[in-house]
């Protein structure tokens, strides 16, 4: 059985005419709460902190250590994919606390499912830093 589909045209255009800024303006909206969302995850978050740090060291020694640009972007990209998968997780947890302090079976999959997507990203990074580094040292 098929769904219905909003097929009338004041239905769609709901969707499409979100209220609030348009063009350019909602460009800089959005780049401003994406800075003030940067910066709440730097002040509050000491994972993130960390694997910013990380990042910083990682990347320029990624240009240093892969020999072919595909080993190059394969090593930053895996440094870099840890961070926003920290800041949804960041996201995931700060909106469980803000429904509420008690203990409930869904907000501990939530928590544990985003800290798990982190786990995942340092363990690929990890993993294909080994790949590529590991054979190129003189042992």
């Amino acid at each position: 059985m098929q769904k219905e589909v909003a097929n009338k045209p004041e239905e769609s255009e709901e969707v499409a005419n979100k209220p609030g800024k348009k063009g350019i303006a909602r460009l800089i909206a959005a780049a401003k709460y994406s800075s003030e969302g940067l910066s709440a995850a730097w002040r509050n978050e000491e994972a993130f902190r960390i694997e910013v740090i990380l990042a910083i060291f990682f990347v320029p020694f990624a240009l240093w250590v892969g020999d072919t640009p595909a080993e190059r972007a394969v090593l930053i990209a895996v440094s870099l994919v840890v961070l926003p998968l920290e800041l949804i997780n960041s996201a995931i947890e700060a909106t469980v606390d803000r429904i509420g302090a008690e203990k409930h079976p869904l907000a501990k999959i939530a928590k544990d499912t985003g800290s798990a997507a982190v786990a995942v990203a340092l363990l690929m990074w990890f993993i294909v830093w080994g790949c590529i580094v590991i054979p190129k040292l003189p042992i």
